[in-house]
């Protein structure tokens, strides 16, 4: 994992329709997105798009162009409408095919008898591509240029995360500092603003939520990647809050 002073930067993009219908409730997005913050890689977009080619395709590209990486999530099984592979091979202009890499490891898995056709589908994989291994189901996902593509399925998903995160390039990580308003989200908007003009290189968030009492409240977040100007503002973001206090 190499380490760079400039921002690492990611898009995850969701792939189904299942997830678009609501039949199936995405628990990838979060995970990735926690998981590349804490490495010092930032997501600045996510998409979701149905298993139509041409929607998998544009999205590939553009994403791809936009962004130091892009993860994607699903389509990569055994049935008709796993059509990521033959997707991303196509927004890369190289052909597809069965891969003796991903075969012979779908056969540390499956007996030769019941490879049939459906299952070896799953070892298409676009000329170039590089595997990312699969220690769940042996499925493999696979990494071409800066497009990581990985299983829908969050265990397997997950398993394959932690197999590419050691070869990601990232960056300075962020850190962060979550202050406890004690006071709702309209009584600290406007001293926070002003404390956020002072601070720009300092992300600063409020977010609302309902306390056990029952009574509004917000959580104010810090977020930088220097120390000092993480403390700076953090300091100023206290000071407010004591002297707002609860109404």
């Amino acid at each position: 994992m190499a380490a760079s002073n400039e921002p690492v930067t990611a898009a995850i993009l969701v792939i189904g329709d299942e997830i678009l219908s609501g039949r199936t409730k995405d628990r990838n997005i979060g995970y990735i997105a926690e998981y590349l913050t804490a490495i010092g890689i930032d997501v600045r977009e996510v998409r979701v798009v149905p298993d139509v080619e041409e929607e998998i395709v544009g999205a590939v590209n553009a994403l791809r162009a936009r962004y130091t990486y892009l993860f994607t999530t699903g389509g990569i099984g055994p049935t008709h409408d796993d059509i990521t592979a033959d997707c991303v091979a196509k927004a890369f202009g190289v052909s597809i095919d069965v891969d003796p890499r991903a075969r012979a490891m779908l056969l540390e898995h499956i007996k030769l008898e019941d490879l049939n056709e459906a299952r070896l589908r799953m070892a298409r994989i676009p000329a170039g591509a590089e595997l990312v291994p699969n220690p769940v189901s042996k499925a493999p996902g696979f990494w071409i240029g800066n497009v990581i593509v990985m299983a829908g399925v969050p265990t397997i998903m997950q398993a394959m995360l932690d197999q590419v995160a050691p070869k990601l390039n990232t960056g300075v990580r962020m850190l962060s500092e979550t202050v406890r308003a004690d006071a709702r989200e309209g009584d600290v908007g406007g001293p926070l603003r002003l404390i956020a003009e002072r601070h720009p290189e300092v992300s600063i968030g409020s977010y609302p939520f309902m306390g056990e009492d029952g009574r509004p409240n917000t959580n104010l977040v810090v977020r930088a990647r220097d120390p000092e100007k993480l403390a700076a503002a953090l300091a100023e973001v206290q000071a407010m809050v004591e002297t707002v206090g609860r109404r």
